[in-house]
This record gives C-alpha cells, sequence and structure tokens, in this order.
C-alpha cells in the first residue's frame, strides 16, 4: 500500500497563493480565528494524523472489513481507536457553530482535512463525513430542543450520523419510497420501512448513531412532494442528554462491496422506531438537500483523493522500477535498465494524474470558499451570488472529479504494470474504492441532469454567465501577458464555444425535451476540462508571477507552468469530442426499438 504523505507545499499553493485564504478569511465574518499561523497549525497536525493514524489502517480495513452480528456492526481493527483520537483532537468541532460547542472556523479549512483524510483512508474518513452532513442538517432545519439534543453530541464527536434515504425498490426515485411515519401521543413518530445502502449505518466507534430519514405522514401527497424528514436516534436521549434505551433500529446485514470494505455499508431496518419530525412537513426532501450537497462535495473529494493516492503510488514506482532502455540511450547506463520514469508513455500516465489531482484541488478548495461565504458572508447579495456558484460548482464537482478520479486511479495501477493487479501494492484497493464514486449522492447522469436542466437551462443561461464571467474578465485583465498567450487563447475560445454550445442544446429542447438527458453527460465533462482550463491558467499565471519576481523555489514553480502545458496540449483537446457528442441528438439513442438492442 502506498504510504501517503500529504502534499503541503501543493495545499498552500492552491490556498494561499491561488486562492489568497488570508483575504478571503478576512473577508468573512466571524472567521477572526482563522489567522495564517493558526491554519497552517491545524493543516500540519491534521497531516500528521492522516499520515500516521489514518494511512497504515487503510489496507487493514480493506483486508478485514466490517463484520455483523445481532448485538451490531464491529468496524476493522485500529478504526475505533483511530476515532476516538480524531475526537479528542476537537476534529469533529473545527468548522460547527460555537453555540452548540463547536470551534467556528470556516468550511472550507475543514474541507482541507477532509481531503487529508479521505486520501489516507477514504473508508475510515466516511464514518466523520457523514457526521458533517447530519451537523449541517440539523443546525439549518432542527427546533432549538433538537439543537441541544442531538447537534452538541454530533459536533463534540460523540454520537454520528447518517443519511437514510433509498429503499429496495427505489434507486434514485425517492418519489416511490415506502417508509411511513405514524404519529404518536407524545408528538414523536413511530418509523417503519427498510433503507438501503447507508453508509456508516451500524458500527461500534462512537455510543450512539443519529439517523436522518425520509418517510411519509399518513396521508401525504403522492412523489417527492409528499416525503417528510425525521430524526431517528439508535438510543433514545435521556433527560441528561446520554444515550439511553435501544430504539427500534438496527441494522439487517451489510452490503458485499466491491470496495470501501472498511465502512459498513448496512440494510437499515426500522421497526416503529421512534423519531422526531425535523424541518416542516411534506419539505423533507428539500431539507435532505442540506446533507445531500454536503455529501457530494465530500464525494467530489474522493475523486481528487483517489487520484492523488494513485499518483504518489506510481509515482514512487516509476521512479525505482527498472525496466527497458530510454529510446534516446541510456538515463541509467550503470543499471541493467532503465527507471520506468524515463518513458513517454509512463510520463503521460503520471503527468494525466498530476494534472489532475492538482486542479481538482483547486476546484475543491474554490467551491468550499463559496461554501464559506454562503455561512459566513457579510452581506446578503454576497451570500446570495456564492449559493448560485456553489449551486453551478457542485455537480461538475462531484461528477466530473469522480470520472476523471477514476481514471487517474486506474492509470496509477497501470503505471505498475502487472504489479499494479496484486493487492499488495495497493493500487487495486484504490481503483476499487473509487469506483463508487460515480455511483452514490446521484450518479454522474444525475449530476449532469441537475447541471444541464436545472441549474444552466432553468435559469436561462445565468448560473453559467456568473462563471464564464469569472473566466473572460481574467483573460481580460491577462490579454497583454504573453507568457500566458499560450493559455488565455484556447481558454477564451472555450469560454465563448461553452455558451453556444448550451444555446444550441436549449434551442433542440425546446423542441424534443430529450436532448437534454441526450447531451447532459457530455455537457458536465465538456464543463469539467473548461473549469480544469481556468484553473491551470490562474495556477500557471501565479507561478510566472513568482518566478518572475524571483524565488528559491523555481523547480515548484516551472513544475506548475509545465502541467499546465501538458493539461492544455494533452486533456483539454478531449473537450472536442465532447462537443461533437453533446450536438449529435437524441434521435442516435432514442431511436432504436427496445426489441432492437438485441436478436
Amino acid at each position: 500500500m502506498p504510504e501517503y504523505k500529504a502534499p503541503l507545499r501543493d495545499i498552500k499553493f492552491v490556498m494561499n497563493e491561488l486562492l489568497d485564504s488570508e483575504q478571503h478569511y478576512a473577508s468573512l465574518e466571524g472567521a477572526e480565528d482563522a489567522t495564517p499561523d493558526m491554519v497552517d497549525a491545524i493543516i500540519q497536525e491534521g497531516a500528521k494524523f492522516a499520515e500516521q493514524v489514518l494511512s497504515p489502517l487503510n489496507a487493514v480495513g480493506d483486508q478485514e472489513g466490517c463484520t455483523w452480528s445481532e448485538e451490531g456492526v464491529t468496524t476493522p481493527k485500529g478504526f475505533k481507536e483511530a476515532y476516538q483520537q480524531y475526537v479528542e483532537g476537537g476534529w469533529p468541532s473545527m468548522t460547527a457553530d460555537p453555540t452548540y460547542g463547536g470551534q467556528g472556523l470556516p468550511a472550507s479549512i475543514g474541507i482541507v482535512i477532509s481531503e487529508m483524510v479521505g486520501t489516507a483512508n477514504w473508508s475510515w474518513g466516511m464514518y466523520p463525513g457523514l457526521s458533517h452532513g447530519a451537523t449541517n442538517t440539523v443546525e439549518a432545519h432542527g427546533t432549538e430542543e433538537q439543537k441541544q439534543t442531538y447537534l452538541t453530541k454530533l459536533i463534540s464527536g460523540e454520537w454520528t450520523g447518517t443519511m437514510c434515504l433509498t429503499e429496495p425498490h427505489c434507486g434514485s426515485d425517492l418519489g416511490i419510497l415506502r417508509s411511513k411515519a405514524e404519529p404518536n401521543a407524545d408528538g414523536s413518530y413511530s418509523i417503519t420501512g427498510t433503507k438501503i445502502f447507508i453508509s456508516a449505518g451500524d458500527h461500534d466507534m462512537a455510543e450512539n448513531i443519529v439517523h436522518i430519514v425520509l418517510a411519509r405522514l399518513p396521508g401525504a401527497p403522492e412523489g417527492t412532494k409528499g416525503i417528510s424528514l425525521f430524526i431517528v436516534p439508535k438510543r433514545l436521549p435521556n433527560d441528561d442528554g446520554s444515550a439511553g434505551e435501544m430504539n427500534a433500529v438496527s441494522c439487517g446485514s451489510l452490503e458485499h462491496k466491491m470496495g470501501i470494505h472498511g465502512n459498513a455499508t448496512c440494510v437499515m431496518n426500522f421497526d416503529g422506531a421512534k423519531g422526531w419530525l425535523i424541518g416542516p412537513e411534506n419539505k423533507g426532501l428539500n431539507c435532505m438537500f442540506t446533507f445531500m450537497n454536503t455529501a457530494r462535495i465530500g464525494t467530489a473529494i474522493q475523486g481528487l483523493g483517489a487520484s492523488e493516492l494513485g499518483f504518489q503510488g506510481s509515482l514512487a514506482y516509476a521512479k525505482d522500477r527498472l525496466a527497458m532502455r530510454s529510446l534516446t540511450g541510456p538515463k541509467n547506463p550503470e543499471g541493467p535498465a532503465d527507471p520506468i520514469i524515463v518513458h513517454p508513455d509512463v510520463r503521460r500516465m503520471l503527468l494525466t494524474q498530476k494534472s489532475v489531482a492538482e486542479a481538482a484541488r483547486a476546484l475543491v478548495y474554490l467551491a468550499a470558499q463559496q461554501a464559506d461565504v454562503v455561512h459566513q458572508g457579510k452581506t446578503e447579495e454576497e451570500k446570495k451570488a456564492a449559493d448560485a456558484m456553489l449551486g453551478f460548482l457542485t455537480p461538475i464537482a462531484k461528477a466530473f472529479l469522480t470520472e476523471i478520479g477514476f481514471e487517474s486511479a486506474n492509470l496509477g495501477m497501470q503505471v505498475f504494470g502487472g504489479h499494479g493487479f496484486i493487492t499488495e501494492w495497493g493500487m487495486e484497493q484504490n481503483v476499487r474504492d473509487a469506483r463508487i464514486g460515480m455511483i452514490y449522492e446521484g450518479t454522474t447522469g444525475i449530476q449532469a441532469l441537475d447541471l444541464l436542466g436545472r441549474k444552466v437551462l432553468m435559469t436561462q443561461g445565468e448560473a453559467l454567465k456568473q462563471f464564464t464571467k469569472l473566466v473572460h474578465v481574467f483573460c481580460k485583465e491577462n490579454a497583454d501577458n504573453e507568457q500566458l498567450k499560450e493559455f488565455l487563447e484556447p481558454l477564451q475560445a472555450m469560454n465563448k464555444e461553452w455558451g453556444d454550445l448550451t444555446m444550441k442544446i436549449g434551442m433542440n429542447a425546446m423542441k424534443n425535451r430529450d436532448e437534454v438527458g441526450a447531451a447532459s453527460v457530455d455537457y458536465l465533462m465538456y464543463s469539467g476540462y473548461a473549469v480544469f482550463a481556468y484553473l491551470w491558467a490562474r495556477m500557471a499565471k501565479v507561478a510566472l508571477d513568482a518566478m518572475a519576481e524571483g524565488t528559491t523555489e523555481e523547480a515548484f514553480y516551472n513544475s506548475k507552468v509545465q502541467t499546465a502545458r501538458f493539461y492544455f496540449k494533452r486533456l483539454l483537446p478531449r473537450s472536442k469530442g465532447h462537443a461533437e457528442m453533446m450536438l449529435a441528438g437524441a434521435d442516435t439513442l432514442m431511436d432504436l426499438s427496445e426489441d432492437a438492442f438485441a436478436f
């Protein structure tokens, strides 16, 4: 298994030099404690925890998996102890509301910790990751009593949380869920139903688990308009706030999965379990989006982590592994062969992973800064603009990063050749773990429909224009910079084409609504490559400016410029294929009759 090393230099580059986090935190309400020294200390300690505690447990979790018994689920060796260290370190409370025991730091700092935790050990990181979503949901929609009872425990890390959405017959169509909520005389509800694919649904790491559950009230409207949201704890709270007697909720079984074996993916049975309504009746799906959007950004981090972990493993291997000679003459003449990093195709794979990981980091951190403004912006105008930008970026981050992150994980395995297929190197585990990213929290297809249908076309392109305006301003401000010309010219052309393609799809959709679904995934992938192009152009500018001013880190900054050049020449051209495919028309997909698919 690759020994994870937090990429601190690149993390600081993105935070401090690309996104100017010091100025960003100064612009927020109530972020006075997020000083450069404080942020740096937090990241350093987070890196130690990820490297020294979580990374060694990654292969353990994969090999042992979780075990089920009637008493509950047991996590792999070391997971529970690592979680106790996590709680003792104060990590769960870092970005939470101080009113309920949190430290009140901006969410973007927590995202950096989530990246390091998730890359070191994705299965373990999902346990506290789900709790972040539960925390945000109770904070946004809970009553004061619910906040005092549940939010305080979630923030301290004493209790963890889950998201209970789908059922055996539902998949992503939550409008047909059947779980019921019958009112009780004491104001609580009796929740009955079965939920599947519940990550971290049961475990032995915390004393209680707070399930956030979708169910229907009696007489509720059909479809998504008749769904309500409930808090259903594994153990009922005592009057003093401690975890009391068991509720009628249990893990019926564990799913047998391709990857993320260290995380308990559960079938959860609610047999008249006591729960409490959170948010308005029949508005449960609206409230649950607070949780789902948290989870989607979290899943975007998985794409980043898969690429980073694959890159770290394959880079070390490529420098060490000897095989064949360089086509331009021996580079290791004293040895029997050259290290494989001298071969162009190995370089292609490594640079793909590097360029994806570094741009993915920039995108995730950019989205996290928008989330900061939504929660801590000083004006309503700022908050509204940031919310719109975050809404636009979220489906791109979730779907594009998991798609291209999975490709990077596969390339990490490919660099090893036959050894990549062998368990002990850890590359095949990274591939297996990463594969779920394109499925859970809304598949790539669902994210693509959200982007093109809801975020772009239903706003008459306003969400897209907000982003393309950023690109336009950047290009205009740097129009006289000759060193940036190789990046700005294709970026400007793509920025214009993005709008033109959107207009064409919108016009086609007015005649046939299937055109949206037919174009959506290619549109999302195109959008991802466009966003990466903007970020790589910005990173190249930062690097070029640093070298022009004089620096002792010339190699680091030169690497940034050369990686940007690789991205523009080798990966960005893929967008041309997506542009052609998104305009190919729905008839190429819909004309073939169902009976003619196979004979």
